[in-house]
């Protein structure tokens, strides 16, 4: 009997986010509110969005092109798709079948998957479905690929700056340098209207604000108590943050991640107040005896947890941020970018070592898992996945829009959603080469794409961008 593939995870990454963007600073000024309530109080300092030209379908197409591409994958080996998102194109067609157009033209049609949608959770059912295909007797011997793709978008008003847009393309496969620990998984489920879309004319989502950051920290709590007792009855003692090197939270916004890694020290404090420290341990007593729901409404320990926390979020949370504040929320794409700051920020220190992965979606769905870490073989290799992201580049390379700019984009994309028979007008010098962008919808409602010419000599990220022909239709 064969044996079962080990360490079984992500081979390899890309990331694309769109080179346009709005400072948050400049955001504050316009919206007319105190200074430092975005950069501050939300703890965001930029905001991507898409223009006419892109959605999560040129996204997906410019993202899984370039990891095929920068990785020399052939096609031909991948055998199941899965993608991520909650950013509705059509009501029946999958963004998966989109992404067929690069595998159909190899002769590769015999993949499986569809799309994953619970708001931002999408994007890790997508992972441990493929994951969990890999490990199961359904595996053909070929890699899997998952896509969290999203454009983050809101009415005007408090959630607008908390928007952003990305997708992630990882190569899923055994012997990876990013290796799942699947058996310690802590998953928490549950109904409730914490953030919603039910008018199907609008992408702007419903927003309870306070419920929903209360429902993200109970299943922070329930998650990271169910992942704890794995851990322990699977090693025979205690877990707590110091058995972890590196934690990734999905980031709606950075305050709140802030927030939550200091519940998560209160999280140990409660189950073993020993394994905090004897300063700690002193300061969080006095809230010991809150219950569970009084503890999500104390300001007061929410201000003592993040303080005493502080030098741990340093160490363990700051590396994963850079990308999520940078960008701003990418809903399926936000727990994947904060994998990625991590990588791009140490990826030359990571051998051996634990990262935590807490996924969030509203309404809601939930899991903190665990990958362990190590360097791989060529060109699976931290260091290739470093170079082959660029991140610097990508976001030193991006076009800074004024807000006044930025509304009357979005004013337009709203006349655009869901509409038909339209050409894109914005200038393809916002596009960086090698990136697939939407040319035009006709009057039944179909969608055709190019991608943007890479000259010789260009790379994705370095080169000049200047408007140039395009090839690939689709």
């Amino acid at each position: 009997m064969a044996s079962r593939p080990e360490n079984v995870g992500i081979l390899a990454m890309e990331i694309y986010f769109p080179t346009t963007c709005v400072q948050q600073e400049d955001l504050e000024t316009f919206d007319g509110v105190s200074k430092g309530k975005y950069t501050i109080g939300l703890g965001q300092d930029c905001m991507t969005f898409c223009t006419d030209l892109e959605d999560v379908i040129s996204m997906s197409l410019t993202a899984v092109t370039s990891l095929l591409e920068k990785y020399e994958i052939d096609p031909k080996q991948i055998g199941r798709l899965e993608v991520g998102s909650e950013t509705v194109i059509d009501k029946s067609k999958s963004i998966k079948t989109w992404l067929m157009h690069i595998f159909e033209k190899c002769g590769n049609t015999e993949i499986e998957g569809v799309d994953s949608t619970n708001a931002c959770y999408g994007g890790t059912a997508a992972l441990f479905n493929c994951i969990n295909w890999i490990e199961s007797s359904s595996w053909d011997g070929r890699y899997g690929l998952v896509v969290a793709t999203d454009s983050a978008v809101y009415a005007e008003g408090a959630a607008r700056p908390t928007g952003g847009a990305a997708a992630v393309a990882m190569l899923i496969g055994p012997n990876a340098p990013i290796a799942t620990e699947s058996k310690y998984r802590g998953t928490h489920m549950a109904h409730v209207y914490d953030f919603y879309k039910p008018n199907l004319a609008s992408e702007y989502p419903v927003v309870d604000g306070k419920l929903s950051q209360t429902c993200y920290l109970m299943a922070l709590d329930s998650c990271y108590k169910r992942f704890c007792n794995k851990f322990e009855k699977e090693e025979g003692r205690q877990f707590s943050l110091l058995d972890t090197d590196y934690i990734a939270f999905h980031s709606p916004y950075n305050k709140l991640v802030q927030k939550s890694f200091g519940r998560l020290l209160f999280n140990d404090f409660s189950r073993h107040a020993r394994s905090v420290g004897k300063d700690a341990q002193e300061k969080l007593e006095p809230f010991a005896g809150l219950s569970e729901q009084d503890s999500y409404n104390s300001r007061d320990l929410e201000k003592v947890s993040q303080q005493l926390a502080k030098p741990l979020y340093d160490a363990k949370i700051q590396p994963s941020t850079l990308l999520p504040k940078q960008v701003g929320n990418m809903y399926t794409a936000s727990l994947y970018a904060a994998l990625a700051s991590i990588i791009h920020n140490k990826h030359t220190t990571l051998d051996g070592q634990r990262v935590m992965m807490f996924s969030y979606g509203s309404g809601l769905a939930s899991t903190l898992f665990s990958f362990k870490i190590r360097e791989g073989q060529f060109p699976f290799t931290l260091s290739n996945i470093t170079e082959v992201m660029d991140v610097q580049n990508k976001l030193d390379s991006r076009h800074e829009f004024l807000p006044e700019d930025f509304v009357e984009n979005l004013k337009r994309m709203e006349t655009l959603y869901g509409a038909k028979d339209f050409v894109s007008t914005s200038q393809l010098s916002l596009l960086r080469p090698g990136a697939f962008y939407l040319t035009k919808v006709d009057s039944m409602y179909r969608r055709f794409y190019s991608r943007k010419v890479i000259s010789a000599g260009d790379n994705f990220e370095k080169s000049k961008l200047a408007n140039g022909t395009t090839h690939d239709e689709l």
